[in-house]
Formats: C-alpha cells, sequence, structure tokens
C-alpha cells in the first residue's frame, strides 16, 4: 500500500454548510480520504466555517478572504496558495476556476497541483463583462497551469479537449446512500407536509432560471406549494425580483442544513432544476438518490444525470415547464412512475465511496507514491 498522503483543498468557502456543489466535495471526499489515512486540509473561509480545528475528519484551515463578489474567492485562494507553498503538502487541488493561474505556484516549488472544473463559470448571469473576461482567462490556465485537470462530467472533458486541446480526467460527483424521513422539521419549521410542495434547491441565482420556475408554477399555486431552498450567490437583485414577483404562499427557505435538506429531498412531489448550465449538479444527483420526481432542463449536463429518469424541457420554456407540473400533479401514476425511474437510475450511478477510490488512486498516480 503506497504511503499516506498530503492533501490541500483550495477554493470553496468551506465545511459545515450547504452552500454548492464544490463545499459537498470537501467534505464527501475529504472525509473519506481521511478515514483511509490520508491527511486532508480544507482551506476555509472565516465568515462560512465554524471555528473548528476538524470536521469529519479533514483538518479546517481558516484564512481571511475580501468578502465581496469579485474578490472573495480569489482573495482567500491567494491567501491559501501563500500558506500551501510553505507546508509539505503532495498534492493541492484547486476548486475554482478563476484560482487557476494560481496553480503554477505551488508546482514551481515541486507540489503536484490540480484543477477541478465543476462547470465553466464564466456563463454564470451574474458576471459582468470584465468579471466573464477574467473567468475565461482561468479557465484557459485551467488546462495549462497545473499538472493535471479534472472536470466532472463527459460534457465538460469533450469541451476541453475541443476548446483546449487536452483531455482532462473525469472524476464525477456522485449519488449518496439514502433513507427517506418523514417531514418532522419541516413541519414544524414551515408547515409542509409529505406531497405538498414542489421542491427547488440550489443557489438563487439568474443562471438557475427560478424566475422561469415561478412563472410556470403560478397556474398551480393553489394546488402545491412551492419551495426555495438555496441562499444568494452575491444575486440579491435578482432574489429581490424573485421575492416581488412570488405570491403568498412561495416558501424562500434560505440555505438549510442537511437534516432539513434531507427531509426535503424525501417528501417534495416533484423536484424541478430549470437551470441554463450546469457542472454536474449534486443537487440534480440528490433528487435522483431519493428517488424524486424530477423535471430539469434539457441541457447535455442534466442529461447525463438523470437519462430517462426525468421529464425534459427547453431553457426558458415556461409553457412547457408549467404543462409537465400539470400532467404530473394531475396524473399521481405518471409521478410514480418517473419516482421509479429515478430510484432505478440512483443504481446506477457511483456513489461517494466509489468516487473516493476513484479520487485516491488518481492522488497516488499524481504524487507517485
Amino acid at each position: 500500500m503506497s504511503r499516506p498522503l498530503k492533501v490541500a483543498f483550495i477554493g470553496a468557502r468551506g465545511v459545515g454548510g450547504t452552500y454548492s456543489g464544490i463545499e459537498t466535495y470537501y467534505e464527501e471526499i475529504g472525509s473519506r480520504l481521511a478515514e483511509r489515512g490520508h491527511e486532508v486540509t480544507a482551506y476555509c473561509r472565516k465568515h462560512f466555517t465554524p471555528d473548528v480545528e476538524t470536521y469529519r475528519g479533514i483538518h479546517v484551515r481558516l484564512l481571511p478572504s475580501l468578502n465581496n463578489k469579485h474578490f472573495e474567492t480569489i482573495s482567500h485562494s491567494i491567501i491559501s496558495t501563500i500558506d500551501a507553498m510553505f507546508r509539505d503538502y503532495d498534492v493541492i487541488q484547486y476548486h475554482a476556476i478563476g484560482s487557476a493561474p494560481l496553480a503554477l505556484l505551488p508546482r514551481a516549488v515541486g507540489r503536484k497541483t490540480v484543477v477541478s472544473v465543476r462547470g465553466l463559470d464564466w456563463q454564470r448571469a451574474k458576471w459582468g463583462k470584465f468579471a466573464r473576461f477574467v473567468l475565461q482567462c482561468g479557465e484557459w490556465a485551467s488546462a495549462r497551469c497545473p499538472n493535471e485537470t479534472v472536470v466532472v462530467s463527459h460534457v465538460l472533458q469533450d469541451y476541453y479537449e475541443a476548446t483546449h486541446g487536452k483531455r482532462p480526467h473525469v472524476i464525477p460527483n456522485a449519488v449518496l446512500p439514502v433513507t427517506r424521513v418523514e417531514p418532522n422539521i419541516i413541519r414544524q419549521q414551515y408547515g409542509l407536509e409529505k406531497d405538498s410542495f414542489v421542491l427547488y434547491a440550489g443557489r438563487i441565482s439568474p443562471e438557475k432560471n427560478v424566475d422561469v420556475l415561478l412563472e410556470a408554477m403560478r397556474p398551480h399555486a393553489n394546488e402545491k406549494t412551492l419551495v426555495l431552498a438555496g441562499g444568494s450567490s452575491y444575486s440579491d437583485d435578482y432574489i429581490d425580483k424573485i421575492r416581488a414577483a412570488a405570491w403568498p404562499d412561495v416558501r424562500f427557505l434560505g440555505s438549510v442544513d442537511r437534516a432539513t435538506m434531507c427531509e426535503l429531498h424525501s417528501n417534495n412531489y416533484a423536484y424541478v432544476l430549470p437551470s441554463v448550465m450546469e457542472g454536474l449538479s449534486i443537487s440534480l444527483l440528490e433528487a435522483v438518490s431519493y428517488g424524486s420526481c424530477i423535471i430539469t432542463t434539457d441541457i447535455p449536463e442534466n442529461r447525463e444525470v438523470v437519462g430517462d429518469a426525468g421529464l425534459l424541457c427547453e431553457i426558458g420554456s415556461v409553457e412547457q415547464l408549467s404543462n409537465h407540473l400539470g400532467n404530473l400533479i394531475n396524473d399521481p401514476a405518471l409521478r410514480e412512475q418517473m419516482r421509479e425511474r429515478a430510484a432505478a437510475r440512483a443504481l446506477e450511478q457511483p456513489d461517494w465511496d466509489a468516487i473516493a477510490d476513484r479520487t485516491e488512486a488518481f492522488y497516488i498516480g499524481l504524487a507517485g507514491t
């Protein structure tokens, strides 16, 4: 057996909170590698992560950042990189495409570096022209500055090969081993009962098209409650727009803890992800894990997750999405059929243990141990 590795994660907000897929990766892969005897350090932002030394076996390194839309990630990544260069890590993995050029610095002093690409961030509607240019430069750097590039989907792998002439490794996100639970927390806190609501779970930002979901759900507002579980991603103006357009029964839960999210996935009538772009959505994978009835946009990344286990609609089509919702509400048998397909699809997908196996083997090969 190879010696234990010392691995550092840089780029996410941290651990101990459900914010995005990167944070989920930090926790699910980091904790499993720690269980196998590897030393995993997660560089975390002070305002997001609990003040603890370890979390699920992961060493927590809290460092400051400039807390604003454009400089939070890069400022924290720069500080983290400088710190990491003076530590004896075997592998340093960057989880933010805008930070990809920084991978050259530890590489220059003999560290093995990886950039993990979970989506083409420059496509997100919240960014202005200059920020998009910077992120596009980050994408260019992600194919050239680290020792290795990793992507979460075959769609991204093909894109990188066509665009940058490099075919990166694919290590996808995973489904969860889950047990459905009764609606206790959500009943007490939000008055939600089993099968009484349609769920959206994720950041509330423009590329997620929550406004499209809102309009599609409006004709069915008296039949099911719309629940939006997710916080802002420096997109407060967009959330204000959604709140202004919503009717009184729409539930804005904000960011919720893992136990609450488990109940939401266990008890929704349908799960909807109407996004314009994704990497390989962990929220969508969780919906598959729970055997939810899924409606999502017909983009390659979402098709890669759901296969034939979800109802697909065109990007931005209020009419198609509303028709799908109406058909499911009026035809419980169709809803059950889609749930069965999702449960079967979950059995075909790798879980986090399998992804940890692949990640461990990749790190060992990269480190040359």
